[in-house]
């Protein structure tokens, strides 16, 4: 008897030590050929930083599509790869049908999906999101992949394969006091304040943004270089006049220190406006003096106009209905909206991104690393400037021998070490700040002012990327937004859009077509072994007894 009882003690003591040595030498495998439940050290490093727990409420409870119950799945799966990490994640699935109004009310809009069964087309409501709150932030998750797709499998695809970046950036931004800083650089006839109404109003939720003019560095040129140093990343918006030799050199170093630029530039002058007004413009060059700058740093913007085959519309009166003019959508082939040729994490999963009167830039060789960000399509031609633009030519049938250029280069990214454009020549001023060559950098130039500006309607300014007379939505706010995350990630957060993952799909239609003959299969063919075994069963215990 004390034998048993000191055998089960004994078993007791190994089965808590195996429990605890398991726990303390915990080990996943993740057996996928595409690593789809691998975390990158990006995602391990921010959740393992988290001091208290995070409440995550996730709103794909309840009935819907077959299909989104893949995207439940791969959301519960990656949340309990992010509590194997942090036993601080605490999660739940809630059905948001009893909150449906409360939740429209928190900005988490339901989406409308099409479902197939049974060969008939029907349509369901869900809410694909997910919120978080960490000492009393809250950030919702949109955990449905909003990017141009061909159709629902596609959009599940994306969605799956954006899991750990939605969840990780919102465990970031809770966790997270950013410090960051954004100069919106004034003083050379930048963009108005209305115009960049939009876009600031987003960029505000995630740094902390200023104006800063370059006019009195005229007078304090080292103090003005010394702030303007300050800042992380400063933004160039649509520059009117001339840069003088000290805005130049202050720009300059301001690099080569270290910050990061978004120049977003127009070489030519050419506005719809002034077409409206008189059918016919004249598009000119602008001296703004940057050439040497930039071409100091890898490319040349030119100075020409793209006309792209693939272009957005605008809106011309066509007649008159009684005393009411008429308008209708004209394509207007200097407007052309680009959807791009790589998989960069700027560019990935953004929607068409609109340009007006871009202009095209050349790369030129050097060690500074270029990554094409925006393109023409491959109908597409250069303009040499300058031009008389005319309003007839919407009525001119675009023809492909001239439309015969190929992919032009509208917007490009640069990473490298660069070198300054005085390293040879005379300094417009002395500065204790001054270097010939940056340590590793980046920044983002982009052929077109117009890409950040927000349309006017009626005196207000509506959202960035929407037309203002047919409502069409571009991915211009997205861009934007990446191009500055990427610029100003030092944690390679958005390097998870990369994130690649091969799901298989059911055939729908043939599987609704093949479906009696697979039902047949499932229910007869079961029978007919069974059956079989029983008369090789019963022939054989005959045999062997008779």
């Amino acid at each position: 008897m004390k034998n048993n009882i000191s055998k089960i003690l004994i078993a007791i003591v190994a089965l808590i030590a195996i429990n605890v040595l398991a726990k303390k030498y915990y080990k996943r495998l993740d057996l996928t050929q595409d690593k789809r439940y691998t975390l990158s050290e990006t995602t391990i490093n921010i959740v393992d930083n988290l001091e208290e727990n995070a409440i995550i409420k996730v709103y794909l409870e309840g009935d819907f599509p077959s299909e989104f119950k893949r995207l439940q799945g791969e959301t519960k799966q990656h949340l309990e790869e992010l509590y194997s990490i942090n036993d601080g994640i605490k999660y739940k699935f809630i059905d948001p049908l009893d909150t449906a109004e409360e939740l429209i009310k928190q900005g988490l809009q339901p989406s409308r999906l099409t479902v197939q069964e049974d060969g008939k087309l029907s349509e369901a409501v869900i809410f694909p999101w997910a919120t978080i709150t960490y000492k009393g932030k809250t950030e919702n998750i949109n955990l449905l992949s909003e990017g141009s797709v061909k159709n629902q499998e596609e959009q599940l695809q994306n969605s799956i394969e954006n899991l750990e970046f939605a969840f990780s950036e919102a465990i970031y931004k809770v966790s997270t006091e950013s410090s960051q800083t954004i100069a919106i650089l004034k003083g050379n006839g930048e963009l108005n304040d209305i115009n960049l109404v939009s876009f600031l109003s987003q960029l505000n939720q995630f740094y902390k943004l200023a104006p800063f003019t370059l006019d009195s560095v005229a007078k304090q040129p080292e103090k003005t270089l010394e702030q303007l140093s300050k800042y992380d990343l400063t933004i160039i918006a649509k520059p009117q006049e001339k840069f003088s030799e000290q805005e130049k050199f202050t720009l300059d170093q301001y690099i080569i220190n270290g910050g990061k630029t978004l120049w977003l530039i127009d070489n030519v002058t050419a506005e719809l406006d002034s077409l409206m007004n008189t059918g016919e413009s004249l598009a000119f060059n602008k001296d703004l003096n940057l050439t040497d700058l930039l071409f100091s740093y890898g490319v040349r913007i030119n100075y020409d106009l793209i006309k792209d085959a693939y272009s957005s519309t605008i809106k011309l009166e066509d007649g008159n209905l009684g005393n009411t003019a008429q308008l209708k959508d004209y394509i207007w082939h200097y407007y052309p909206f680009i959807t791009s040729k790589n998989d960069h994490p700027i560019t990935q999963g953004v929607d068409p991104v609109n340009l007006k009167f871009a202009n095209t830039i050349d790369t030129l060789k050097n060690s500074i690393k270029k990554t094409i960000l925006l393109q023409s399509s491959e109908f597409s031609k250069s303009v040499g400037t300058p031009i008389i633009i005319s309003l007839n030519d919407i009525q001119k049938t675009p023809e492909k021998k001239d439309y015969n250029n190929g992919y032009q280069t509208l917007g490009v990214l640069l990473e490298g070490e660069f070198t300054s454009a005085y390293a040879s020549r005379v300094k417009p001023f002395e500065s204790k700040l001054y270097k010939e060559v940056s340590n590793h950098n980046k920044m983002v130039i982009i052929a077109d002012g117009d890409i950040i500006a927000n349309e006017v309607v009626k005196g207000q300014p509506i959202e960035l990327g929407v037309d203002k007379y047919n409502g069409v939505r571009y991915g211009n706010t997205e861009f934007l937004m990446n191009s500055i995350n990427y610029l100003l990630d030092d944690s390679g957060l958005l390097e998870l859009r990369n994130k690649k993952i091969q799901l298989q799909f059911l055939d729908k239609e043939k599987a609704y077509t093949e479906r009696t003959f697979w039902q047949m299969i499932n229910v007869i063919l079961p029978l007919v072994i069974l059956a079989l075994f029983g008369f090789v069963f019963t022939f054989l215990r005959k045999r062997r007894f008779s």
